[in-house]
């Protein structure tokens, strides 16, 4: 098996040659979401990232054994040792039982995972399946001296594990930093040792709904246990790839991998990725800012700050046009490029399959070609360049409309190469596919038309047609919008 892919890796801080442990398998985690709400934008794009990582992966032969989990009960608000569980607090508040919460929430992500045509993992384990393993694994800490009880409560002992190994590599953080940034916090918190101390199983009060019982009372498994136990039961004490949102580098992942280690002695994976965060119109997507929205507000453009509505598989092409371990900044004017761009990029590959070669003056074209197949790859195996490898199937497409005008020929062969080039990285590695709806290709091109020529009767001041036009559109249920800097449409 061929292999040039480069992976950054978080843990060591730099782009490293992609080595198998057990070649052709490969072990891939990413942690998946809680499910106590819709899905955000921020998750989805973390998961399309993954998805492209799984997709490559098999693209290039190797056998991979993907697991994300589902977590339906031990993140606590707020992502600490204190406070209320997600799922169960929702549930409290809508008066039902918390596993209709996570089951809701649940349906949610997969219908959204459908529409951005998301490959299913292997395994999709939830926290709840895996209680009696999670125990297992925090008797296994304790026994290592790694952890202690408090009051029905499991912590896992910093300072003990510092004896021995270090914590905070992945990270960066230093120990004494993270004082300072927790004093506050810790000010009456009695239970712990040490102040960096976190808790791998909690007591229950008599209040919760959802609790278990265990060596140690009644309670529930902390947050960070769970993808410890989940990732090493189906894919081992050590795996390859360890996927998520840069948000989860600390705590979670930090305490993932002083779990394993405290547990087994072994450091569980061999490749960190994580995906950067998400911003609009320059600033950060905050639900308190009011400047979020989530993926079907993006598709319906039920929201104050959208213009109008993008399909999902634009808004999937708009997210893989920046690299994943980059700021994703949204905006109107970037989505409306994406969408022309998504289209353009279709209608080439649509085209691809109806053109016909020529045999005479064709080695130029032919070279070309494999040239573009090569980059390609290229950009793909450097960390999964998403974005380079749309740009290098865009110099396809010009090839594409060249071939198809007859301004350049090409050989049996190499229309062979074009063809399945086109489809090996539109369809099977980045997931896209041909979208038939309302706002389609043709429709877009009609519209623009449409609203040039009423720019034109605006600027005559022929108000009588102008209006006339705005309000046929409106009895089709197309709203046009006016602004300072344009007429823009939607659905």
């Amino acid at each position: 098996m061929k292999n040039n892919l480069h992976i950054y890796n978080t843990l060591t801080k730099k782009k490293e040659k992609f080595e198998a442990i057990k070649p052709p398998f490969v072990g891939l985690y990413v942690c998946g979401p809680t499910v106590y709400s819709d899905v955000h934008l921020g998750n989805m794009r973390t998961f399309n990232s993954f998805d492209i990582v799984y997709r490559y992966l098999i693209h290039l032969g190797y056998k991979v054994h993907y697991v994300r989990n589902i977590t339906d009960v031990g993140h606590l608000v707020g992502d600490g040792d204190d406070g209320d569980d997600k799922i169960e607090k929702k549930a409290k508040q809508e008066q039902i039982e918390p596993m209709q919460i996570a089951q809701k929430y649940t349906n949610d992500f997969k219908n959204i995972s459908y529409l951005f045509n998301l490959k299913n993992p292997d395994i999709e384990p939830t926290a709840t399946g895996h209680i009696i393993e999670q125990i297992e694994m925090v008797q296994k800490i304790i026994k290592n001296g790694y952890a202690y009880v408090k009051n029905g409560s499991v912590y896992f002992d910093v300072k003990k594990y510092m004896e021995k190994y270090d914590y905070g590599t992945l990270s960066g953080r230093k120990v004494d930093e993270l004082l300072e940034q927790t004093r506050e916090e810790l000010e009456g918190s009695s239970e712990k040792k040490f102040f960096a101390d976190f808790v791998i199983w909690k007591n229950a009060s008599k209040d919760k709904l959802m609790k278990w019982n265990n060596p140690w009372g009644e309670g529930v498994p902390g947050w960070h246990i769970e993808c410890s136990v989940m990732s090493t039961k189906y894919l081992g004490e050590k795996f390859d790839i360890h996927g998520g949102g840069m948000d989860l580098k600390f705590p979670h992942h930090e305490c993932e991998i002083a779990q394993n280690v405290g547990a087994t002695g072994v450091a569980p994976v061999n490749y960190w990725m994580h995906t950067n965060m998400l911003t609009v119109n320059g600033t950060k997507m905050s639900k308190s800012i009011g400047n979020s929205f989530l993926p079907h507000e993006l598709f319906t453009g039920n929201h104050p700050l959208l213009e109008r509505g993008y399909s999902p598989m634009v808004v999937k092409f708009f997210m893989l046009q920046s690299h994943y371990s980059s700021t994703l900044d949204f905006s109107n004017k970037a989505l409306q490029a994406a969408e022309k761009g998504f289209q353009r990029l279709m209608k080439a590959y649509k085209l691809s399959s109806s053109l016909v070669s020529n045999k005479t003056n064709n080695e130029e074209t032919d070279k070309k070609i494999e040239e573009i197949r090569a980059n390609t790859y290229a950009e793909m195996d450097n960390d999964f360049n998403t974005a380079k490898t749309i740009a290098q199937l865009f110099e396809m497409a010009s090839l594409i409309n060249k071939i198809n005008d007859k301004s350049i020929n090409v050989s049996e062969n190499g229309l062979k190469i074009l063809q399945q080039t086109m489809k090996d990285f539109i369809e099977d590695v980045l997931g896209l596919k041909q979208e038939e709806s309302k706002t389609n290709e043709t429709l877009v091109g009609v519209m623009d038309l449409i609203l040039d020529i009423r720019k034109n009767a605006r600027e005559d001041k022929d108000w009588t047609t102008s209006d006339l036009i705005r309000d046929k559109l409106k009895e089709l249920d197309i709203k046009v919008k006016d602004a300072i800097d344009g007429a823009s449409w939607e659905v």
